[in-house]
């Protein structure tokens, strides 16, 4: 068994431990409530986590049906990873124990470090010297911590209502806690996840060596990060654009502003960076630079749902035409314009109804005009999607207040899948959002990313053609 870290240990291979540890050590307080130690294991096991669980707290001798231990040292077996979750005036002896102990890598959710205070940086500074030191690698501090969806790894010390997350493709990164599952409702953005991680502070682990880490891994084809610094530009840029060669990586960065910068270091301690700079270190390495805190979670889905978009040509089909002027608008800034259909497709629509076989296709006055609308509107969907003018597809799609014109369209989805391969995004709106909400979620079941708005829709397709333009580059 090993008894000690070692400074010649291969660090960045040790950050596989922090997504896909067997066994986990939880270091803190283990009373029932909203935050801490008990609610951390009552989430792993929620999530279905199937590895070893070792509550480390002396006033204990068993937490959820684990045994549980006065001190690491005394663990019988080996600890492939401990969270530490106690004031942060202990937190050193707990991780210089840990190295003692062999354990090689720690996740510090506590707080009062560098982002508090002097004082506070002071501890964090002798932690980064303990870590460089002993080999040990550490997410954190003022972290809410790790998960890993596929491998039922969810030790969120914070009440989330506990569940599983939808397992997927998408990594969601930030340098706070704002992504982690207490903080935002995963289940109602229905969008599936490999990994979640809060940097906190950075004092060991950053946004390189994670970025090191989501490059190789299988479960991972995109990658949304939020920052508020960067520590080493010169890395940033050469690790960003490695991994974004071979999958999206989507990234929020605030303190545009100096306001905002200030805000930055004072929230996490970060170092800023200037904007500018970093915007143009974003377009030379690929990053597809985003600024809405909700890009992060709905844009991926285009990515992470939908095959590779090929051309700029957008097809539309719409119950209203309002939405297709205001898509048009949206489009052009990301280069996205209108398709002209066919004459074989516009000849096709127009035999339905007088003026349908336009672009974009408006079947608002169709709809109320005949009877076997639920028969036509696959049709019309398919006829769009095939068409070879049309790189992509954008629904805005009116659901009644019964929800009765789903049934057309999830008939008209589930055709599609079978002759498309293009992407297809969807809008879809009405009186009842419980009634649109649910139509959503089944049209993204049959595997076709909805958004909460035409524009946002389109947002989406503008980003995956920006990425395809990049990638086109690297093959010129």
């Amino acid at each position: 068994m090993k008894t000690e870290c070692s400074n010649a240990d291969n660090r960045g291979s040790v950050l596989s431990l922090f997504f896909e540890p067997k066994t986990v050590a939880i270091v803190g307080s283990f009373r029932e409530g909203f935050f801490g130690g008990y609610v951390a294991i009552k989430s792993l096991m929620e999530a279905g986590f199937t590895g070893t669980v070792y509550p480390v707290n002396r006033n204990y001798t068993e937490v959820l049906g684990w045994k549980s231990y006065p001190s690491l040292s005394d663990i019988d077996g080996s600890v492939d990873l401990v969270i530490v979750i106690i004031n942060s005036k202990g937190v050193f002896d707990v991780v210089e124990e840990a190295c003692r102990k062999g354990i090689r890598a720690a996740v510090v959710v506590s707080d009062g470090f560098a982002e508090r205070d002097r004082s506070g940086a002071v501890l964090q500074n002798e932690l980064v010297a303990l870590a460089k030191e002993r080999g040990i690698r550490i997410v954190g501090p003022n972290t809410a911590g790790v998960v890993s969806s596929w491998e039922g790894f969810n030790p969120c010390p914070y009440d989330a209502g506990y569940y599983r997350l939808k397992q997927g493709s998408v990594a969601i990164c930030s340098q706070s806690g704002m992504t982690n599952p207490q903080a935002f409702p995963y289940p109602a953005s229905r969008l599936g996840i490999s990994r979640i991680c809060d940097l906190g502070n950075k004092c060991d682990v950053d946004e390189c060596d994670l970025l090191d880490y989501l490059e190789n891994d299988a479960r991972t084809t995109v990658v949304s990060i939020y920052l508020e610094g960067v520590a080493d530009g010169k890395r940033f840029l050469e690790t960003a654009e490695r991994v974004a060669r071979k999958k999206p990586l989507l990234v929020l960065k605030s303190g545009r502003t100096a306001e905002g910068a200030r805000a930055s270091a004072s929230h996490t301690g970060s170092m800023a960076v200037n904007d500018m700079t970093f915007d143009a270190a974003c377009r030379q390495a690929g990053i597809l630079r985003v600024d809405e805190f909700a890009d992060l979670f709905d844009i991926p889905k285009i990515f992470s749902m939908q095959p590779s978009i090929k051309g700029n040509r957008f097809g539309m089909v719409s119950y209203t035409g309002g939405m297709g002027v205001m898509a048009i608008d949206r489009g052009a800034s990301y280069g996205i314009v209108p398709a002209s259909l066919s004459g074989k497709t516009s000849a096709f629509l127009d035999s339905f109804f007088p003026g349908l076989g336009t672009n974009p296709v408006d079947i608002g006055p169709m709809a109320v005009s005949i009877k076997n609308f639920r028969e036509v509107f696959p049709q019309i969907e398919i006829a769009v999607a095939t068409d070879p003018e049309v790189d992509c597809i954008l629904n805005v799609l009116w659901c009644d207040i019964r929800g009765e014109s789903s049934r057309a369209y999830l008939e008209g989805f589930s055709r599609i899948r079978e002759v498309c391969d293009k992407p297809v995004v969807s809008w879809m709106y009405g009186p009842n959002v419980e009634i649109c909400s649910r139509i959503a979620a089944q049209v993204e079941e049959l595997g076709f990313p909805c958004f909460i708005s035409s524009e946002r829709a389109m947002k989406a397709i503008g980003m995956a053609w920006t990425y395809e333009l990049f990638r086109r580059k690297l093959v010129a």
